[in-house]
């Protein structure tokens, strides 16, 4: 365990690299913080930080950096949330105030807000609740040529989609489909709905209403879209800030990886408590060992839980970015509340 001493060096360490990007030595550690102690005392608590792993040099002469070791000391026991701006306070409270429409609106919001309050990359996942359940399904004919199929579940949620109806379909099909799927999908929790279109539906299409097969996946995809994890993402720009090293071809596997909503479940799936925090390997992916990413839940009461998450270089501004996260989610959880009951 270390000594007092030593972890306020670590600190004070770690937050001057943050901000300068430079190799810190003793020196300017005597200079730029309060440390009650010799340069001389300072350097031999340096070596020995050193030998344990929680700093290194980038080469013999120069001052230390931090290690993952070092980071993951500091995020465990020494870190403190930042208290936040009163500017930036406005800006939330701005830009989180303001009355929407459309959730997809607030998550976009999220992720574009978040990006440029950290200058890192942002992933807002909207409230999903694990027991949502169909409520009702209709088809409403809009003329020849097209309808518009309404989702409803417990929680309010709407989807609605209009489409081009095949030459074939006659409004007596309508009627049938909208019958099939009201006694058999509306009160199914939706991830039964899911298995049920899949399996047991497309059969009873057939039987019942066979001129409606060919507008299914229509009706499929209109399913898919109320019961996937929606996703936002900004800042990926940011990105180049501090990937100056990485080569190309790694560079846009990490793009693509972004761009797919499987590879980001895949990426905070995992995430299960209030704040999480994993650096380099710890991510389990070759594409983030430069990387830290913060990962916290927001629970929107009945409406489901949510999860925003921070991608940036290892050596960012933890207590900046955990005093944002915590003021941002209680923000959004208040707009969602307050989207949902009106």
């Amino acid at each position: 365990m270390l000594t007092k001493r030593q972890m306020i060096i670590l600190d004070r360490l770690i937050r001057l690299y943050t901000s300068t990007s430079l190799p810190i030595g003793s020196k300017t550690l005597l200079e730029e913080s309060e440390i009650d102690a010799s340069s001389a005392t300072i350097r031999n608590e340096l070596n020995y930080l050193e030998r344990l792993g929680f700093i290194q040099k980038t080469h013999s002469s120069s001052g230390r950096i931090p290690s993952i070791k070092g980071y993951r000391f500091y995020i465990d026991h020494l870190v403190r949330p930042q208290e936040v701006t009163p500017d930036k306070l406005d800006v939330i409270s701005q830009m989180l105030g303001n009355h929407v429409e459309e959730m997809d609106d607030i998550m976009h919001q999220s992720a574009k807000l978040l990006s440029e309050l950290t200058n890192y990359t942002a992933i807002v996942l909207g409230p999903k609740a694990d027991d949502t359940r169909l409520t009702g399904f209709r088809l409403v004919a809009l003329n020849d040529h097209h309808v518009m199929a309404i989702i409803q579940t417990d929680y309010g949620t709407i989807e609605n989609k209009v489409f081009k109806l095949p030459k074939s379909i006659r409004e007596s099909d309508l009627i049938k489909v909208a019958n099939i799927f009201n006694h058999h999908l509306v009160g199914l929790p939706l991830m039964e709905v899911t298995r049920k279109l899949q399996r047991d539906i497309p059969l009873l299409l057939r039987k019942y209403a066979s001129n409606a097969i060919d507008m299914f996946i229509n009706l499929e995809t209109i399913f898919d879209e109320s019961t996937e994890e929606r996703y936002h993402i900004s800042g990926k720009l940011n990105l180049l800030d501090f990937t100056e090293n990485m080569d190309r071809q790694k560079l846009k596997s990490l793009y693509s990886l972004l761009d797919n909503s499987v590879g980001l479940t895949h990426l905070i799936e995992k995430m299960n408590q209030d704040f999480d925090v994993r650096i380099g390997d710890e991510i389990n992916n070759d594409l983030f060992t430069e990387f830290s990413l913060v990962t916290t839940t927001y629970n929107v009461s009945k409406y489901g839980k949510g999860v925003i998450a921070i991608l940036g270089p290892t050596s960012m501004a933890y207590d900046e970015t955990f005093g944002v996260l915590d003021v941002f989610r209680k923000q959004l959880t208040h707009t969602l509340l307050n989207y949902y009951l009106d």
